[in-house]
């Protein structure tokens, strides 16, 4: 990439997501109320595209290999209120009001734990 593309990129207003070379790039669901990091997924072509389509959630999963949204058998859907784009454009922030838990273990957060010296501990709520 030339510095000049480089430069659009980082500081222009095109968006030209860069997706690595599984052709993913990386979507940290945020509750656009309480700020809270719900969870991290990946985004390939088509899951950004009828992300933006429809307004929900939809990502790439590599251990399915194939486009899945969000709650689509829970029904706790992300609604996806703004997405924001990293300097370099290879990661996303989608600003979302979930509809339930946003973990697959029922938790409101995948994030439900800290580093507790040796182990994990839970967070309180």
């Amino acid at each position: 990439m030339s510095e000049h593309d480089q430069t659009v990129r980082e500081t222009g207003s095109a968006f030209l997501p860069k997706f690595d070379a599984h052709g993913l790039l990386t979507a940290v669901a945020v509750d656009a109320a309480t700020r809270d990091v719900l969870m991290v997924a990946f985004m390939d072509a088509e899951a950004l595209e009828k992300t933006r389509e429809t307004g929900h959630a939809h990502f790439h999963s590599r251990s399915r290999g194939r486009l899945w949204m969000k709650g689509e058998t829970s029904g706790h859907v992300l609604q996806v209120q703004e997405i924001r784009v990293d300097c370099d454009q290879d990661a996303l922030v989608l600003l979302v009001s979930p509809q339930g838990p946003a973990c697959h273990t029922g938790a409101a957060s995948c994030f439900y734990r800290k580093l507790d010296g040796a182990g994990l501990a839970r967070l309180s709520d």
